[in-house]
């Protein structure tokens, strides 16, 4: 089966690179499968795992907003952050949504950027976790 480079890059490191089959993105629009030859384009993403299957393995990476371009020959992820399952630290992703959970139980809408701020926080957090159950 033919592959395409993926490079998932963050403001601190590179957080993956390597030769892939798909990729499953959540963009603006919606969910969005990624093959070999994809047309070229620039999307920018949402707070959501992405999804990557190479051979028979199948993995998620936590990624918290950024941008997706897709080349001829390569995928390219600019994220704000992004972290495969191993790294995450899965009591400090409970204590961020419980903290998130808090401030919006306590926030009104109108302090409109607390608020939105905590959904933010909360969102992340809820990835994390999701990414993190789904390890194997």
């Amino acid at each position: 089966m033919s592959t395409f480079l993926l490079e998932i890059v963050t403001p601190d490191h590179v957080a993956y690179s390597g030769e892939v089959e798909s990729l499953t993105v959540r963009g603006v629009e919606g969910d969005m499968g990624i093959l070999p030859g994809h047309i070229p384009m620039v999307t920018p993403l949402q707070v959501a795992p992405l999804i990557v299957r190479t051979g028979k393995k199948t993995s998620q990476i936590a990624v918290n907003g950024g941008f997706v371009e897709i080349r001829k020959d390569k995928v390219v992820v600019l994220a704000e952050s992004a972290e495969v399952a191993e790294e995450i630290d899965l009591q400090r992703a409970e204590a961020a949504k419980e903290r998130a959970e808090r401030r919006l139980a306590v926030s009104s809408k109108q302090d409109e950027i607390d608020f939105r701020r905590a959904e933010i926080s909360l969102k992340k957090a809820m990835n994390r976790i999701n990414v993190y159950s789904h390890k194997k």
